[in-house]
């Protein structure tokens, strides 16, 4: 298998071909060992070495024998170091035993080769830390790939992995998946299992999936791996057929809400972001559905202070208990400053401040329930930009406090947060390009364990509007 026809396969394309014996596994995995060797030097998106083989998996599965990679933060595998992108950790910690997701990974037969990089313990809209260095993104190195998932992300953008784990607490997938012009799918709290470390990561924010170049690639490796562990805190119901089969299925008409106001309560929006999202929404009503503009009524102040609640106090729960674990006492020669000041705004918390954030959560959750009960989907831009240079992100700037930090973060990023306090499904799709050729990244909302209606859009907008021929000029690994 040449270097070229194997940054132009998926990975459904991989594990069809490998099933087929048209190639082998061996082959296949070594074309991903060269692209990653490939691109190491220029975008600094693998934590360590790759593994010298990939780790054990299955050779029976959907997606047997296929390339992955498993970002360095939640997921974990048996014996394998974790870091979390932080100096805490030192060369990091080896793990006693797989995460219930990462078995499942195994399961279907995903060959994982490498662990990639993460911002300090997952905490910012880039992935530029003090412990392992700026990921750089493929599509100019002089930019961010996004955050947190942004190791996965970028080397999925430059082909040399045709797919990679990724975590999203406040928009992690699909920040990076904008950034790089990726399908940036997280699914329903719920439909991925956390454990067994977690029951409700980031006070039930956070979810585990993947980043991919195709839809068709989230929908076959969401049917591999969703669903109930014993002891997991969600049951949703299996979907009424395979998520992959929504890909040729065809959207039946929907009700389509276009809005381009942030929901986090501070930053602009870049106009290229603004006329992507509404020729996105254009193309939508060609194919015969019926767009307004509307979104749902949200207390912006409200759902930013409830935010900052659960993000500074699961920093500073997460930092406590790392720290009581190595016998340390954190300073700045073990943690950033954003980190810092951000678990010390944590600690300094109240019970009664968590409740209150919980009144929020509720509130919104509610809110948006009620908008969907008259917008199928709702349509918005994945990002207030394209992407941020290297360095506008920069955690380690002592300047700012905690709630400083959080603005300066979401002021890049508010459009996606309100799915994650929400639990409802939502998916980048790089449906926008700019005059410098980055892709610009659009975000389609579905109500709460509605991926089958988000699946089925998402393939639309792929048959509308292709992106597969746009490759990255600089940092492929072709």
């Amino acid at each position: 298998m040449t270097p070229d026809e194997y940054a132009e396969l998926d990975a459904t394309a991989l594990a069809q071909l490998i099933a087929k014996g048209e190639v082998t596994a061996d082959e296949v995995q070594g074309a991903a060992t060269a692209a990653l060797d490939a691109v190491g030097p220029r975008l600094n998106a693998v934590v360590g070495e790759r593994f010298d083989a990939p780790l054990e998996h299955a050779a029976d599965g959907p997606f047997a024998g296929v390339p992955f990679a498993i970002k360095d933060l939640i997921v974990h595998a048996a014996g394998v170091p974790q870091r979390a992108g932080t100096r805490l950790l030192g060369d990091g910690v080896p793990m006693p035993a797989d995460t219930h997701l990462m078995t499942r990974f195994r399961r279907a037969g995903l060959a994982t080769l490498a662990l990639t990089a993460t911002p300090e313990l997952g905490f910012n809209a880039t992935t530029e830390s003090v412990a392992t260095g700026p990921v750089r993104n493929p599509w100019d190195t002089t930019r961010s790939p996004g955050g947190s998932s942004g190791g996965s992300a970028a080397l999925v953008a430059a082909r040399a992995l045709p797919v990679a784990h990724a975590n999203d607490g406040g928009g992690s997938i699909r920040i990076p998946a904008a950034a790089c012009g990726l399908v940036g799918l997280k699914p329903s709290q719920g439909r991925t299992s956390p454990g067994p470390d977690y029951a409700d990561p980031l006070l039930g924010m956070g979810v585990e999936f993947a980043v991919t170049r195709t839809v068709r690639d989230a929908a076959g490796l969401l049917d591999a791996v969703h669903g109930y562990e014993p002891g997991d805190r969600y049951l949703l119901p299996d979907p009424p057929r395979p998520y992959a089969d929504e890909v040729s299925a065809g959207s039946r008409p929907l009700r389509v809400a276009l809005w381009t106001t942030p929901f986090s309560g501070n930053g602009s929006v870049d106009p290229r972001c603004t006329e992507a999202t509404e020729a996105a929404a254009r193309t939508l009503e060609g194919l015969g559905h019926t767009v307004e503009v509307a979104g749902p009524e949200l207390d912006a102040a409200a759902f930013d202070d409830a935010n900052l609640v659960a993000w500074t106090s699961f920093l500073a729960d997460g930092v406590d208990v790392l720290a009581g674990a190595l016998g340390v006492e954190p300073g700045p020669e073990h943690l950033e400053a954003a980190t810092l000041a951000c678990a010390d705004h944590g600690r300094a918390l109240r019970a009664g401040d968590l409740y209150a954030a919980d009144r929020v959560f509720n509130a919104t959750r509610r809110a948006v329930a009620a908008f969907h009960q008259r917008y199928d989907v709702l349509l918005t831009p994945t990002m207030n930009v394209p992407n941020t240079p290297l360095g506008h992100l920069d955690q380690n700037d002592p300047s700012r406090d905690a709630r400083g930090w959080y603005d300066h973060i979401f002021a890049t990023a508010g459009f996606t947060a309100v799915s994650n306090m929400t639990g409802n499904p939502a998916i980048s799709l790089p449906l926008g390009r700019t005059e410098e050729g980055w892709p610009v990244g659009v975000q389609v909302v579905a109500p709460y364990g509605g991926e089958s209606t988000l699946i089925a859009l998402a393939a639309d907008l792929e048959r509308a509007l292709p992106w597969a021929q746009h490759r990255p000029p600089g940092g492929s690994a072709t």
